[in-house]
C-alpha cells in the first residue's frame, strides 16, 4: 500500500522527524488533499517552545496554514462551507479552528462562534480527543472526513489562486476579523491613522488588511529591519519603527507620536504577541481612539497578562480571537481581489518537505530571518 510522508516532533526543542503512514480510505463524506504549501505559524513556535498551556499528546505533525488540492474525494462531499462545487483537483484551504454549528455559542451568539464550547481544531496537538485531520499541514497530504466530525469545514479557492497565495488567506482572515471588530464597535472608521505594532507575518498582513480596509496612514514597529521592516514598507507602511534602533518604550512613544502626529493614532492593533506590547501601545493612541489586541493568544509558558485575557475572551476592549466560520471567505475573497496590489509571494520563504527543511523553516521563523516561513511537500504545485 502506498504510503504517505509526514513530519513529526516528540516534544520541545525536538527536531523533526520524517515518517510514513498509510494511505487512508476515503468515506463518502471525506477527502484527500495534496499540500500545495503550509506555513509555519505563530502557534506552531509557542507548542515548539513549550508555551501550550495544555498537555499535549507528542509526538505529532504540526502546521495549519494549509492550502492544497484535493486528490481523493467520497461522493457525497459535493461542496464547500460556502456551497461552492468541490471536485478532484479543486484548490481549498481547511483552517485550524472549527465552530461545531451546535452548541450555546454557535447557535445563540454566531458572531462569537469562536468562543465554540466544543470545537473542532485543526490536529489532535491541541490536546482533543479527536480531529478532522489525520495529521497536520507539515506533510504532503491530508485527510478530513466532515462524515466522522461535522464541524469540519472546507473552503474552496479559486481556480487561478497559487496554493502559495492561498496558504495565506487563513492569517490573513485573523488581522480581518480584528478590523471589522473595530469598526462594529465604532473605532475604525475611512482615513485612520493605524499603527501595527508587530511585524511578523500577522503584521505585514495587516498593513495590508489595514489599507484594504479604509486606512488612510498605516505605521508598523517593530523588527528586524531586514527582512521585515523593509516589507511592511513595501506593503505600503508610511513609516517603520525599528524596536531595535529604539530600545526603549519612550523612545518609541516619542518616534511614533512623531509620525503621526501630536495627538496620536486612531487605532493601534498588537500583533506582536509580546506582553509590553500593550502599555506602550495605549501610549500610541489617541485620547478615545481604539486599541486591538490580537497577539496573546497563548499563556506565554508563566507570562500571564490582562492582555491574554482580554484576547481571549474576545472582549469589546477589543480583544480579537481567531475567526468565525463566516470570516474566512473573507480572507480569501481579499486575496483574490488584491492579489496584485501586494508582494504578498516576497513574505514567503520555502523550505523542501525533508527534515533538514522542516528544521530550518522552524529555527528560522524563531530567530526572524523570515517573515513566512512557508514548507512545500510539492514546489511545482505551490507555483501552479
Amino acid at each position: 500500500m502506498e504510503k504517505i510522508r509526514v513530519a513529526t516532533f516528540a516534544g520541545p526543542g525536538a527536531p523533526p522527524v520524517i515518517q510514513e503512514v498509510a494511505w487512508p480510505d476515503v468515506p463518502p463524506k471525506a477527502a484527500l488533499i495534496q499540500i500545495g504549501a503550509c506555513g509555519v505559524c505563530g502557534t506552531d513556535l509557542h507548542i515548539l517552545k513549550g508555551h501550550w498551556p495544555k498537555p499535549l499528546p507528542w509526538p505529532f505533525t504540526l502546521g495549519h496554514e494549509i492550502a492544497g488540492v484535493i486528490v481523493e474525494k467520497g461522493a457525497e462531499l459535493t461542496a464547500d462551507f460556502m456551497g461552492k462545487p468541490l471536485e478532484v483537483g479543486s484548490r481549498i484551504m481547511i483552517p485550524p479552528l472549527m465552530p461545531c454549528g451546535s452548541c450555546h455559542y454557535c447557535v445563540h451568539y454566531p458572531e462569537s462562534a469562536n468562543k465554540c464550547l466544543t470545537p473542532v481544531y485543526y490536529g489532535r496537538y491541541l490536546g482533543f480527543d479527536k480531529a478532522p485531520h489525520l495529521w497536520g499541514g507539515w506533510a504532503e497530504y491530508v485527510y478530513v472526513d466532515l462524515g466522522d466530525l461535522p464541524g469540519t469545514k472546507i473552503y474552496k479557492l479559486p481556480d487561478d489562486m497559487p496554493l502559495r497565495l492561498g496558504a495565506l488567506s487563513e492569517p490573513l482572515t485573523s488581522c480581518l476579523r480584528g478590523f471589522n471588530r473595530a469598526t462594529r464597535a465604532g473605532g475604525f472608521r475611512w482615513g485612520d491613522t493605524v499603527v501595527i505594532q508587530g511585524s511578523g507575518p500577522i503584521g505585514i498582513l495587516a498593513v495590508a488588511a489595514a489599507q484594504e480596509m479604509g486606512a488612510g496612514r498605516v505605521i508598523c514597529v517593530g523588527a528586524p529591519e531586514e527582512p521585515r521592516l523593509a516589507l511592511a514598507r513595501r506593503f505600503g507602511a508610511e513609516a517603520t519603527v525599528d524596536i531595535e534602533e529604539h530600545r526603549t518604550p519612550e523612545e518609541r512613544i516619542r518616534r511614533v507620536r512623531d509620525i503621526v502626529g501630536g495627538f496620536g493614532a486612531d487605532l493601534v492593533m498588537d500583533c506582536s504577541g509580546h506582553p509590553s506590547a500593550g502599555p506602550e501601545g495605549i501610549e500610541f493612541l489617541r485620547d478615545g481612539g481604539t486599541y486591538v489586541e490580537m497577539g496573546q493568544f497563548t499563556d506565554a509558558g508563566s507570562i500571564q497578562t490582562s492582555w491574554h485575557r482580554i484576547c481571549t475572551k474576545d472582549l469589546n476592549v477589543l480583544g480579537s480571537w481567531a475567526f468565525t466560520a463566516n470570516d474566512l471567505p473573507l480572507g480569501v475573497d481579499m486575496l483574490d481581489r488584491a492579489r496584485d496590489r501586494y508582494p504578498w509571494l516576497e513574505m514567503q520563504t520555502l523550505y523542501p518537505f525533508d527534515a533538514d527543511g522542516v528544521g530550518r523553516a522552524v529555527a528560522d521563523a524563531m530567530a526572524m530571518r523570515t517573515v513566512k516561513s512557508t514548507i512545500v511537500p510539492w514546489p511545482e504545485l505551490a507555483e501552479a
